[in-house]
C-alpha cells in the first residue's frame, strides 16, 4: 500500500512542524508598502475590541487587534506573531485607515531635553 505522502500535490508547499504555508505577501494582498510611517518603537493600540460589522479584515488583523488591548510596540507585535516587520506595517496601515488602532510615535531625540535639564532635576530632588 503507498504511503499518503507519496501522493502529495507538487504545487502545494508543506512546512513539516507547520503544515500548509502561507506566503508573507497573501497576508497583505500583494501590498507591500505601508500607507504610513511605523517606527519600531511606536507603540500601538486597539482603540475598540472588533465587532461583525468590521468585515474585511484578516486573522492576522484580529490577532493585532486582540495583543494591542494594551501598548504594543510595533516590534513586539512582530515578535508575537512571528511575522516580518514590513508586513506587520502594511496590516498596521489598514487598521489605522479604519480607526481601529492609535499608534503613538515615540519623540524624537532632537525634542528631548538635555542633559542639563536632567541634572537640575536631581539636583532639586536631593535638595528636598
Amino acid at each position: 500500500m503507498p504511503r499518503s505522502d507519496e501522493h502529495r500535490d507538487e504545487n502545494v508547499w508543506f512546512d513539516d512542524a507547520a503544515g500548509p504555508v502561507v506566503r508573507p505577501y497573501a497576508m497583505t494582498s500583494g501590498r507591500t508598502r505601508a500607507t504610513g510611517e511605523f517606527d519600531l518603537i511606536a507603540l500601538v493600540v486597539a482603540m475598540r475590541h472588533t465587532t461583525v460589522s468590521d468585515v474585511g479584515l484578516g486573522p492576522e488583523h484580529l490577532a493585532i487587534l486582540r495583543l494591542c488591548q494594551r501598548p504594543l510596540s510595533v516590534a513586539e507585535i512582530a515578535a508575537h506573531l512571528d511575522l516580518p516587520i514590513g508586513i506587520i506595517r502594511v496590516l498596521l496601515s489598514d487598521l489605522l485607515d479604519r480607526e481601529l488602532v492609535f499608534v503613538r510615535v515615540p519623540q524624537p531625540p532632537a525634542d528631548m531635553p538635555t542633559d542639563d535639564i536632567f541634572k537640575a532635576v536631581i539636583n532639586g530632588l536631593r535638595a528636598l
